[in-house]
């Protein structure tokens, strides 16, 4: 009898948790869900094609957003192009060549683990420390007779600024991925005659594929959407000229809404922009997502069929 109570108590306290947990996720979905309809509703109204092709005109109110589109996703780019292979090297380091029981291992850990949970603004001004002034600064003075080049606010340097915030992303991420390849992949390659090298290059990535992709996607997710990094190192008000140079400054999306709702004086006329803004900025995100998840089931498919 005892333990017939005991079990019907358990199935309450289970079916309870349940109900809660779901109820939890409903809440999530629903306020996504009202953001999301809440800035289709106020923004569909200004999104035009005049809208996204032009370039905007001088006090905001007029013109289009066709340079921060184009500075956003060139932006982007640059950046997943310098953080995947820095972030998948130290990921090889650690999970293939480092013991789990070295300091070394811990010490690298520890520095990955507090770089995911330093604040954006203070990686706005590392890179306006370290990749304006210190690195370019150095470039100017080396190659080109100290004058005004590089060491300014640039979209290489707002690149890299965003590759270092999302280093940690896709180290972690990627490590996950390949401790979790088998280890007899690994011993078989060996036993064939294999250097480790070539074990990793030839057995290991490719089986990883996806989870670095999937790094790749989750950067991109947390670069695009960053405004406090480039506040300092390349973002720019109003440049209605695109980027042509690493060292040209650029107008950005998420700097363009923050511009537009704290510093415009006239709030009635840039509210319709500044929705339509954030709209595009939002199917811009998941655009660059659908991309980047098309090659990742595109090379799965391919390991599959070469396999």
């Amino acid at each position: 009898m005892a333990v017939r109570m005991i079990n019907t108590k358990s199935d309450y306290a289970g079916t309870l948790f349940r109900l809660l947990s779901g109820l939890a996720c409903l809440v999530i979905v629903a306020i996504v869900a009202l953001i999301l309809a809440n800035i289709t509703i106020h923004g569909k109204g200004h999104l035009t094609w005049a809208f996204l092709t032009t370039a905007p005109e001088q006090g905001m109110t007029e013109g289009g957003i066709f340079p921060a589109i184009y500075g956003t996703v060139l932006l982007v780019l640059l950046m997943t192009v310098a953080v995947v292979p820095v972030g998948v090297m130290v990921a090889i380091y650690l999970s293939e060549y480092s013991e789990l029981s070295s300091p070394f291992y811990k010490l690298t850990r520890l520095a990955v683990s507090n770089l995911a949970g330093v604040p954006s603004i203070v990686f706005g001004l590392f890179g306006l420390g370290f990749f304006v002034k210190f690195v370019g600064g150095n470039v100017d003075r080396l190659f080109f007779s100290g004058s005004l080049t590089f060491g300014q606010p640039a979209i290489v340097w707002a690149a890299l600024t965003l590759a270092v915030l999302t280093l940690p992303v896709v180290i972690l991420t990627t490590e996950d991925t390949l401790r979790s390849i088998p280890v007899e992949l690994r011993e078989a390659s060996l036993a064939l005659g294999a250097t480790k090298f070539q074990t990793i290059v030839r057995v290991v990535l490719p089986n990883a594929v996806s989870g670095i992709l999937t790094g790749g996607i989750l950067a991109v997710s947390r670069g695009a959407g960053e405004v406090a990094p480039i506040l300092f190192t390349g973002a720019a008000y109003f440049v209605p000229e695109l980027p042509h140079k690493l060292n040209s400054q650029f107008m950005e999306l998420g700097y363009h809404v923050y511009v537009l709702s704290t510093q415009s004086p006239d709030v009635d006329a840039t509210q319709p922009i500044l929705y339509s803004t954030v709209l595009v900025l939002l199917g811009l995100t998941f655009l660059l997502n659908l991309l980047a998840m098309l090659v990742r089931t595109q090379m799965r498919f391919r390991l599959r069929r070469n396999g």
